[in-house]
């Protein structure tokens, strides 16, 4: 797609640094969410649901951002969504019931899903051929690492005060959002005509913007779709009830949530810097996708017979290490794929909506089945794997691929 982008240097490095800040940011509040649930004596099950219905907001709003995104700067709806976010987090920090936490968590949810649909265009636009997987594959490390270290900031902020963590939170979202709108530059489209407020408001339909998926959709796009919802399906749930897990479970607060997720975030770090660089440099992204998921299927299986907390933590840093990876070697595949198309926008917000659509069933199940047993998430999250295992094998077996390794 044809994109104005010489009013500034391209400076990727700083883009890169903002969204180290807001993936950090993004993530102060989930260790001490079992903590907010248990204080203000919410339903147990509310980890889940909070995360759900987030992800459904999510997974309606990508497509329609992904759609503005051809009439506006990616660095705007950056802005805007970044703002959006943080005035979520401090609804969020303020719920003191369950209906005041579903509603803050669909108010961020709909700026989540634009600001993370914001960040993939944006890289896709600005990119070359030659530039577009690398800088993607150092776009998910920032995500699983910032996620980590956000998770162990979040965890000592929430041993001094809750109110501290969301305040913290709402006040390095907003930075972060400003510092996109001044770091990037245009990448509006050269043929983008003014917003018509009538038409706006016809795309602004979730359901109408999911029907121009029919554009771009092949058989192969459908199949690969598949990989991406079921794996994210499989770790939220596993991540969702690891949250829960450690501290109604194993009896560990915040910190030690905290603690755990940033040598995960080590871990990830090490991951991406070299066994994914290698994978995507060298070796055939769709069969190396069948190993990580196959990996991460049997890391997850593995939780479920560990009894012990040693067992426990070690084998879930294998599959979040995993989980790193695996990141990258989607993206990479459906951008090579959206690059090859007149509708990449779309292609990265519906790519950005199936990932939430499995957030939503992962995390709704993740809620309910703890109730039944602490360990019935794994399982699920294990079944969930094996699909999108055997989803890869065929994408991988797909003959007659213009876009085939």
């Amino acid at each position: 797609m044809q994109t104005q982008t010489k009013n500034k240097p391209n400076n990727m490095l700083l883009f890169f640094v903002a969204a180290a800040l807001f993936n950090v940011a993004a993530n102060f509040a989930h260790p001490v969410t079992p903590t907010f649930i248990q204080e203000y004596q919410l339903d147990s099950y509310m980890f889940g649901v909070a995360l759900a219905v987030m992800q459904c907001s999510y997974f309606l709003m990508s497509p329609f951002w992904g759609k503005l995104n051809n009439y506006i700067d990616s660095r705007k709806s950056m802005l805007i969504c970044a703002l959006g976010y943080s005035v979520g987090q401090a609804l969020f920090g303020m719920a003191r019931s369950n209906g005041m936490l579903i509603f803050a968590r669909v108010f961020a949810g709909a700026f989540t899903g634009g600001a993370f649909t914001s960040f993939l265009t944006y890289i896709v636009n600005t990119s070359s051929d030659m530039e577009r997987g690398r800088n993607l594959t150092i776009f998910a490390t920032i995500q699983a690492v910032g996620s980590a270290f956000g998770y162990f900031i979040g965890g000592f902020l929430g041993e001094v005060s809750l109110n501290v963590t969301f305040i913290a939170q709402s006040a390095c979202l907003a930075i972060a959002g400003v510092a996109f709108f001044f770091i990037c530059k245009s990448d509006r489209p050269e043929n983008a005509g003014p917003i018509v407020p009538s038409r706006l408001a016809r795309e602004a339909n979730p359901f109408a913007a999911f029907v121009a998926c029919r554009h771009f959709m092949t058989l192969l796009f459908a199949v690969l779709f598949c990989v991406t919802c079921l794996h994210n399906l499989g770790y939220t749930a596993f991540e969702q009830c690891f949250n829960y897990y450690i501290k109604d479970s194993l009896g560990l607060t915040s910190r030690y949530n905290g603690l755990i997720k940033g040598v995960i975030g080590l871990v990830a770090l090490a991951a991406n810097s070299t066994i994914c660089m290698w994978m995507i440099k060298k070796t055939n992204v769709r069969r190396s996708t069948i190993v990580v998921m196959g990996a991460l299927l049997f890391s997850c299986t593995g939780v479920v017979f560990a009894d012990s907390v040693g067992p426990f933590m070690t084998i879930s840093v294998v599959f979040y290490a995993f989980n790193a990876i695996a990141i990258p070697l989607l993206q990479d595949l459906v951008a090579k794929r959206a690059a090859k198309t007149n509708d990449s926008n779309l292609v990265m917000g519906f790519f950005n909506s199936t990932r939430s659509l499995g957030g939503i069933v992962g995390s709704l199940c993740a809620g309910f089945l703890y109730t039944a047993g602490p360990k019935i998430p794994f399982m699920f999250a294990s079944a969930a794997f094996v699909l999108a295992t055997l989803c890869a094998v065929l994408y991988a077996k797909a003959k007659n691929d213009p876009f085939a390794e």
